[in-house]
């Protein structure tokens, strides 16, 4: 009787091992592929209630070019312009520090005393090596 347990108990334990090792298996074995590619064009907008989506499949890959004073950026959605607030940036804006004046490009802070202080000093290192915002005034 002993004999016969333990051969029922051994096949038993043949198919669950079996199981396991094919799960082990098949977990590793399997790679995963992204390729590469683009799809040229497209796009559009989507609204409901308060919200609103804007999408593009457009050129991804495009790129910039830059010649003097003028960029050109790609892309259906292309970006606002290609710089980063940096030391060139600070001197430009040190160029107007404490000056007085109504449009000063160093007068970054939305206040009514057309003066460059402190608060638009704040402003200025919020953006520190970001890129420059969209209408960004000490470019």
């Amino acid at each position: 009787m002993k004999l016969f347990r333990q051969n029922v108990l051994k096949k038993q334990w043949i198919p669950v091992a079996l199981v396991v090792l094919g799960l082990i298996t098949s977990s590793s074995s399997g790679q995963y592929e992204l390729d590469w590619y683009t799809i040229d064009g497209g796009g559009g907008r989507s609204s409901g209630g308060p919200y609103e989506l804007l999408g593009t499949i457009g050129q991804p890959d495009a790129a910039w070019s830059a010649g003097g004073d003028y960029e050109l950026l790609g892309g259906f959605l292309s970006g606002g312009p290609l710089c980063f607030i940096d030391f060139d940036s600070f001197a430009r804006f040190a160029e107007y520090w404490l000056e007085k004046g109504v449009g000063l490009p160093a007068d970054l802070y939305e206040d009514e005393n057309n003066i460059v202080n402190k608060l638009d000093l704040g402003v200025f290192v919020d953006q520190w090596l970001c890129y420059c915002p969209a209408g960004w005034p000490l470019k």
